[in-house]
């Protein structure tokens, strides 16, 4: 059982959303695209592509979990292939070549599975040229977010850039080495991090909350398209 070590910075993901878009403020007006790591990283994401009026799309990214350990990881792999591997863990853990192999082609599976219920047919995104900013619910070892950052580099955008509300130091450090900026709400030098340590109301995301949240900025994108400029005073 995990105790939190500290008191809520966040209500939920939706709060978190809009305090991590008040770091990003910067960006408003400017081309930009977020991409949310689904599928905790959709509410979060939702709520900085309104307040930056910017595209919502995502971007697939899973952790390679550890044979018989499930809740520890080795790596991540995202929805175009890219794979990041954590040395450190694969030398601890002593895995074979066939378990890596096998790990990683599982992986691959689950994300062409979530890649079709959230995207169908549809292609990924255009970002050449664009600030990606690459959002997330949380960094812990960061390697999620490194396999993401591999993937859209390949892409083409302006500048990549890693937000997330909380964060591991460490996980920053590793993350900073790929994008090209890291933001914060609160990065945390703790020996032991938990990203739901972090939010006062937490779960684990369904695929049906993630769909949601997209319906929920397309609606509303559709709603400003459509609304009719203000009359002008006489």
């Amino acid at each position: 059982m995990h105790f939190p070590r500290q008191h809520p910075i966040f209500d939920n993901r939706f709060d978190a959303g809009r305090q991590l878009a008040e770091k990003l403020g910067e960006f408003r007006g400017q081309p930009v695209i977020v991409l949310a790591i689904p599928n905790g990283g959709v509410p979060v994401a939702l709520q900085v592509a309104l307040a930056l009026g910017a595209q919502l799309d995502l971007v697939i990214s899973r952790k390679i979990p550890l044979p018989l350990r499930p809740e520890g990881g080795f790596g991540a792999v995202a929805d175009d292939g890219t794979v990041m591997f954590d040395q450190e863990a694969l030398k601890k853990n002593s895995l074979t070549q066939q378990q890596i192999s096998y790990q990683v082609s599982k992986v691959r599976s689950e994300i062409q599975q979530r890649s079709l219920l959230y995207r169908g047919g549809r292609p990924l995104s255009v970002a050449s040229g664009k600030i990606a900013i690459i959002v997330d619910d949380g960094l812990a070892s960061g390697y999620t977010m490194m396999a993401a950052v591999e993937s859209v580099r390949r892409r083409r955008p302006k500048e990549i850039v890693a937000a997330v509300p909380a964060a591991s130091a460490t996980a920053v450090k590793q993350v900073a080495r790929v994008a090209d900026r890291v933001v914060t709400v609160t990065t945390a030098f703790v020996p032991r991090f938990y990203v739901s340590d972090y939010y006062r109301y937490w779960h684990v995301l369904s695929d049906e909350e993630g769909l949601k949240c997209l319906r929920e900025w397309q609606r509303r994108r559709y709603d400003a398209s459509i609304k009719p400029p203000s009359s002008p005073h006489t």
